[in-house]
């Protein structure tokens, strides 16, 4: 009979065990809860009252904006959406107004042809399932053609006032940039925001990175010399460390769901 020899379990090696360690790492913030907290207070002091820049007059008039705003921008859904919703602010007056005449109104929107289609097919949802009024689940939402998680989000924030995180790209950008939530995905994004964001900041939480984003912590380069946090941040790309005074900025004339 032949000695069989045993094969033993293969080790990791010391590669992928740092592989994994390094792996880990880029998952935790940066920051400890002092430091997290200081860097939302700061924010609260500088825009006490954020608001998102997309114009809509009611709930339904919000999903459409942000389901118009994938890849656009939001000066670019304003500016479309401001003679469409004079003329159609209900699912009902979508309808009436049909796909044809909706895509002459947004066909200066990238994607238009497409988002016309989703945007009757979500009216007519709204109408066959809902009544003709807007969730207020996300549960819900997602299930309307053309809204995903980040546009229920948006919705669930804005329209009804509840605490949510909507990734876009400003803020997967911002989170990964300065090491406050590292993240694969948007929804890794998310979720590790939700846990390190204190809950007394959480409902503004999402247009505070969203406007740092858009206006300071820029895609291309980011403005350090005018950031608030530009002493706390860990971003290997700052260029200062000293914050940009701490003053109230002049108050966002945006519209609002009535």
């Amino acid at each position: 009979m032949k000695n069989v020899k045993l094969k033993t379990p293969k080790q990791p090696s010391k590669s992928n065990a740092t592989t994994a360690r390094l792996a880990r790492a880029r998952q935790r913030s940066a920051y400890g809860a002092a430091e997290i907290e200081e860097i939302f207070r700061r924010f609260s002091v500088q825009r006490p009252e954020p608001r998102g820049e997309l114009e809509h007059v009611n709930p339904f008039t919000l999903v459409v904006a942000v389901a118009l705003s994938a890849q656009a921008t939001d000066a670019g859904v304003n500016k479309a959406t401001r003679a469409l919703f004079a003329v159609a602010d209900t699912p009902q007056k979508m309808l009436a107004l049909g796909e044809e005449k909706l895509r002459d109104y947004i066909k200066t929107i990238g994607l238009y042809r497409n988002k016309a289609k989703n945007v009757i097919a979500l009216s007519e949802k709204l109408i066959a399932d809902f009544g003709g009024e807007v969730p207020r689940t996300r549960e819900e939402l997602v299930t309307l053609p053309g809204v995903g998680r980040k546009t229920a989000n948006v919705v669930l924030s804005m329209a009804f006032g509840q605490p949510t995180i909507a990734v876009d790209t400003h803020i997967f950008r911002i989170a990964n940039r300065i090491l406050l939530a590292p993240g694969r995905t948007p929804d890794e994004v998310e979720a590790h925001l939700l846990r390190v964001i204190p809950e007394a900041y959480l409902y503004h939480a999402h247009h505070w990175l969203i406007l740092h984003g858009r206006y300071v912590c820029k895609a291309r380069r980011p403005e350090c010399e005018r950031c608030v946090i530009a002493d706390l941040c860990k971003s290997p790309e700052k260029t200062c460390d000293i914050p940009a005074p701490l003053i109230e900025l002049p108050p966002q004339v945006v519209p609002v769901a009535g």
